[in-house]
């Protein structure tokens, strides 16, 4: 039997074999960037329930900030990822999705109980709606180009910085009676709507990546601008900023029917392909 079974040395300078493969740094980086605005979002929860509402809605600020980058920097490194892009959306639901929902919740609409926490779950559940829709249209491969232009709904950081205006308002000074908490339920249910419909909101993603030379001053000092304010009046210019950008869906809604038409209007004027007929063949003379 010892010589059916030789015993096996194996070889000490044998490099092992690994498991798994290497990931690359460029595919871990965007990851990272998306995990640490999820543990924003996250801590922006806790934040809430200990009532420091001022640092949770930071929280949630700097989440979508780095939700507006971690794609970009994917796409810059070519590191993305179908994994990265699953983790993405699962942060965004929270992010975007929950925690906002829950911040309103323990501020101001916890006063109207099981009403509030309804207006909470079709808030959340819009958004997971909205995301789900976002991915699958990603892959989508008659899409035409104008349209990558214009998100289909309120896209999920427009609506968690947006649903936080009674907060915004409520650091101004604005008084939240016991109305505010019925205006806020009615206003976060509308925000749930745009979040589920298709109504078009300009994403801006096409902007060509060159800008005018005689644009890049001005650039400069609007950017500068818009820094000083957010930095000394962040209350004041996050208000102005919702105002603004829940005054542009109208906008983006008609642009979005003009370039509707001129695609339609192009598209009626192209020749179409002519179907090739099949043969008729002749009948045959009746046998005599």
């Amino acid at each position: 039997m010892s010589d059916l079974f030789p015993p096996f040395a194996p070889d000490p300078n044998e490099p092992r074999k690994r498991l798994f493969k290497p990931v690359p740094v460029r595919v871990i980086v965007p990851n990272i960037i998306t995990l640490i605005a999820l543990c924003l979002g996250l801590t922006a929860i806790r934040l809430a329930f200990e009532g420091r509402y001022e640092p949770a809605v930071v929280a949630i600020v700097v989440a979508a900030l780095l939700d507006g980058v971690d794609g970009r920097v994917a796409r810059l490194l070519k590191g993305t990822s179908r994994f990265g892009a699953e983790l993405d959306s699962l942060a965004d639901f929270v992010n975007f999705g929950v925690t906002p929902a829950l911040m309103l919740y323990s501020f101001l609409l916890k006063d109207l109980k099981a009403v509030g926490w309804i207006a909470v779950l079709v808030f959340a559940i819009a958004m997971v709606l909205r995301l789900a829709r976002f991915n699958v249209m990603l892959d989508d491969p008659h899409r035409p180009e104008w349209k990558k232009n214009f998100f289909t709904g309120m896209p999920a950081p427009a609506g968690a910085l947006t649903s936080m205006l009674p907060l915004y308002l409520s650091f101004l000074g604005v008084s939240m009676g016991p109305a505010a908490a019925s205006i806020a339920l009615v206003y976060l249910l509308g925000l749930a709507f745009l979040m589920v419909s298709t109504i078009p909101v300009y994403s801006g993603k096409t902007i060509g990546l060159k800008v005018p030379r005689h644009w890049v001053l001005p650039i400069f000092v609007l950017s500068a601008a818009v820094f000083g304010l957010l930095a000394n009046f962040p209350w004041e210019m996050l208000t102005v900023l919702t105002v603004l950008f829940l005054g542009s869906i109208p906008l983006s809604v008609m642009r979005y029917r003009q370039l509707d038409r001129a695609h339609a209007a192009q598209a009626a004027a192209q020749p179409q392909p002519v179907q090739p007929q099949p043969a008729v063949s002749e009948p045959e003379p009746p046998a005599a």
